[in-house]
């Protein structure tokens, strides 16, 4: 009966320990998925952005000049997402089913 009671302490400590380490890793993984997207979204939006603009990226104002367009792009990106949103929200959903139009 005891070896039982022990075996069944030591195995719960055992999984215990491994859920723990697989947590951990799961944040690890987690995070550098978020990275890896964020790296490739940035090379996306980068090309889509400059391919057909003369810039000067070895001085610092074609520098300067690229980053004023490029965050002004995600910031009209990010506000047509949020306008696109509010008029998804806006919108009747109701289950339109049992409407007198049917036939």
């Amino acid at each position: 009966m005891e070896f039982g009671t022990t075996f069944f302490i030591i195995a719960a400590l055992v999984i215990a320990i491994w859920v723990i380490v697989e947590l951990k890793r799961f944040r690890h993984k987690v995070f550098a998925v978020f990275l890896i997207a964020l790296i490739i979204f940035s090379y996306i939006s980068f090309n889509v952005m400059f391919n057909n603009r003369n810039l000067d990226f070895k001085s610092i104002s074609g520098i300067t000049e690229a980053g004023k367009i490029y965050f002004s792009w995600l910031g009209s990106v990010f506000g047509n997402l949020k306008t696109v949103t509010m008029n998804a929200i806006k919108m009747d959903w109701k289950d339109n089913s049992n409407s007198t139009n049917r036939q």
